[in-house]
C-alpha cells in the first residue's frame, strides 16, 4: 500500500485544464476513439478499496470504473452522484437518500438499495481495511423500504458524514471476487489487468450519465520515475498522473510538445513513530529527532522549488490550517538537550522501516545522515509496499517508518489510539471526537485546530514536507485532472487531438 487512503477534501483552486485547439482543424480536433495512455508508479495490489488495494487502485478505479453516492471532485467539493436527492434529520441523526433513476452496473444489473446498503456495510466490516473504517462507526442502521430509498441511522451527529461516503464505492452486491475483477456504476468497464505492466479500462456504453470522452485508457505501471518520464519522452505514455523526478522537469517544462501543471495536492510524507514503543513512546525523544531533521532542505534535494514544508498533518487546503512550521523547529542543540533530559545523552539506535519506491531510500538516508548528528544511529530496512502493508499498518510491528499519507482532513486519526501509530492523549480524542459531533462547522474548525497543536507539539510523527501535485502531458491532451485529491484520478473527460 503505497499510501493511506481513505482516503480527503483538498479546497484546491485549481481546476481541470480547460479544452485547447481549433475545432475547425482536423489536427487538434479530439478524437471520441482514443485510447489514453496513463503512466503511474502505483499500481494496485489488488482491485477493492476495502481489501487493501491501496493508492493504486483508487487512482485506477475510483470515479473511473465505481461511484459512490456522492463525488470529491478535483477542485474539492463534494457534490451529489449517484444520490439524487439528500434530507437530513432536524437531530442530525437520519440521512434519507434517493437515488438516480436507471443505473446499471457493468454487468447489466439495476442498481437498487441493497448494493448501496451492502456497499457501505462492506466499508465497516470487521475484516474491513478501508481507512475510512473508523470514519463510519458512527452508522447505527441502514434501512432499504424500497429498491430507490436507503435510510441511515447515526448514533450521533457527524458533521462530515456526506464528505465520508465519498469515498465509498457503490459494488454490486452480488460480486463474489472484488479483488480481481470489477463491477461498478462508472463510465469505464475493467479490461485487462497485466500485473507489473498495464490495466486498461473500456468505455462503458450503458453508463447512465455523460460518456467518457475517450473509448478508454491504459494504465502503465512503472517501478522508477527514470522509466517513467522516458514513456512520456517517448509517446509510450500521454501524461504521468503525478511526476516523481524534479530533476526531470526541465526537459518537459522548456518543450512546447508537454504541458507541466503544478496542482494543489494534500499528500504528506511522513516519519511515522511508533508511539507506544520505546524509545518513541517518550515525547522528549519525538521532539528531539523531529528537530533534529532539516526538513527544509530534505525538501530541497528532492524537489528543488516545489513542494511545501509543514508543521502537522494538516495541508493548507483544510479549513483548520495553521502554519505550525515553527513547532519542533530544525534546532540540533535543541535536540541534543531533549534527548539528555529524556536519558539519552549518547543517543540511541532504531530500525527506519522504508518503502522502495521514491523518494522512500533517498530520504531515509538523509534521516539517518541528520540524526547521526544527534548520535541516533538509523538502520535502514527497505520493504515493498506489500510488506509495509503488512509488517508496519497491519501487524503494528515496527519502531518507525516512512510513509505517505495522501487524504485531507486526516488529522482526525491521531484521535484514534488503535491507528497504526499508535499515538495516544485522551485531550485530542475528546476533542476530535466532539469536533465530529459539532453543528457547524465553524465549531468543528476551532475543535480541531487545538487538537491539531497538541498533536504537533507533542511530535505525535515528524510530518517532513507537502509534496507537490506535478502532472505532466502531452500538448495533445486536455481534460485531465490536476489536484490528484486522495489519489484518484478521472480519466473520463480526457480528450486526445
Amino acid at each position: 500500500m503505497r499510501k493511506i487512503l481513505a482516503v480527503v477534501t483538498a479546497l484546491s483552486l485549481a481546476g481541470v485544464l480547460a479544452a485547447c485547439g481549433d475545432s475547425k482543424s482536423e489536427s487538434t480536433t479530439p478524437k471520441t476513439d482514443a485510447i489514453i495512455q496513463i503512466g503511474s508508479v502505483y499500481e494496485p495490489q489488488n482491485l477493492d478499496n476495502t481489501a487493501g488495494g491501496g493508492q493504486g487502485v483508487t487512482e485506477a478505479l475510483n470515479g473511473n470504473v465505481y461511484e459512490g453516492l456522492f463525488k470529491l471532485t478535483d477542485t474539492g467539493a463534494v457534490e451529489p452522484l449517484l444520490a439524487k436527492d439528500q434530507k437530513v434529520s432536524d437531530d442530525g441523526l437520519t440521512y434519507t437518500f434517493t437515488l438516480q433513476p436507471g443505473v446499471k452496473f457493468q454487468s447489466g444489473k439495476a442498481l437498487t438499495s441493497a448494493d448501496v446498503k451492502a456497499s457501505i456495510e462492506a466499508v465497516t466490516a470487521e475484516n474491513s481495511k478501508s481507512a475510512r473504517k473508523s470514519n463510519l462507526a458512527v452508522i447505527k442502521s441502514i434501512a432499504t423500504p424500497d429498491d430507490a430509498t436507503v435510510v441511515v441511522t447515526l448514533s450521533s451527529r457527524s458533521i462530515s458524514f456526506v464528505y465520508n461516503l465519498s469515498y465509498v464505492w457503490i459494488v454490486n452486491s452480488a460480486a463474489t471476487d472484488r479483488t480481481t475483477k470489477a463491477d461498478g456504476t462508472g463510465p469505464y468497464q475493467l479490461g485487462d489487468w497485466k500485473r507489473g505492466s498495464t490495466l486498461s479500462l473500456t468505455r462503458f456504453d450503458g453508463y447512465w450519465g455523460t460518456k467518457a470522452a475517450n473509448a478508454g485508457v491504459v494504465f502503465h505501471y512503472f517501478t522508477d520515475a527514470t522509466a517513467l518520464n522516458n514513456a512520456l519522452l517517448t509517446n509510450a505514455v500521454d501524461v504521468v498522473t503525478s511526476e516523481q523526478s524534479p530533476d526531470a522537469l526541465a526537459q518537459f517544462s522548456g518543450n512546447p510538445a508537454y504541458q507541466v501543471n503544478d496542482g494543489k495536492g494534500t499528500t504528506k510524507l511522513l516519519l511515522a513513530f511508533n508511539d507506544k514503543v520505546a524509545p518513541f513512546n517518550n515525547v522528549q525523544v519525538r521532539q528531539a529527532v523531529s528537530q533534529a531533521i532539516d526538513d527544509k532542505k530534505l525538501l530541497t534535494s528532492i524537489w528543488g522549488e516545489y513542494g511545501t514544508p509543514i508543521g502537522s498533518m494538516v495541508p493548507p487546503s483544510d479549513p483548520w490550517y495553521e502554519d505550525l512550521t515553527s513547532v519542533n523547529a530544525y534546532n540540533v542543540d535543541s535536540a541534543k538537550q531533549l534527548l539528555a533530559t529524556a536519558g539519552f545523552p549518547n543517543g540511541f539506535t532504531f530500525t527506519l522501516d522504508t518503502p522502495s519506491y521514491d523518494p522512500h531510500p533517498t530520504a531515509a538516508t538523509f534521516i539517518k545522515s541528520e540524526l547521526a548528528k544527534v548520535g541516533i544511529t538509523v538502520t535502514i530496512n527497505t520493504i515493498t509496499a506489500d510488506e509495509w502493508y503488512t509488517k508496519v499498518y497491519q501487524k503494528r510491528d515496527f519502531v518507525a517508518t516512512l510513509q505517505e499519507h495522501v487524504n485531507d482532513r486526516d488529522v482526525v486519526w491521531y484521535g484514534n489510539p488503535d491507528f497504526y501509530w499508535g499515538y495516544s492523549n485522551k485531550q485530542v480524542t475528546e476533542q476530535i471526537t466532539a469536533a465530529e459531533q459539532a453543528k457547524t462547522t465553524d465549531e468543528q474548525t476551532a475543535l480541531l485546530k487545538q487538537a491539531n497543536k497538541t498533536i504537533a507539539t507533542e511530535a505525535a510523527s515528524d510530518w517532513l514536507y507537502l509534496y507537490p501535485q506535478i502532472v505532466v502531458a502531452s500538448a495533445k491532451l486536455t481534460g485531465y485532472p490536476v489536484n490528484g485529491l486522495n489519489a484518484q484520478f478521472f480519466a473520463y473527460g480526457i480528450t486526445k487531438s
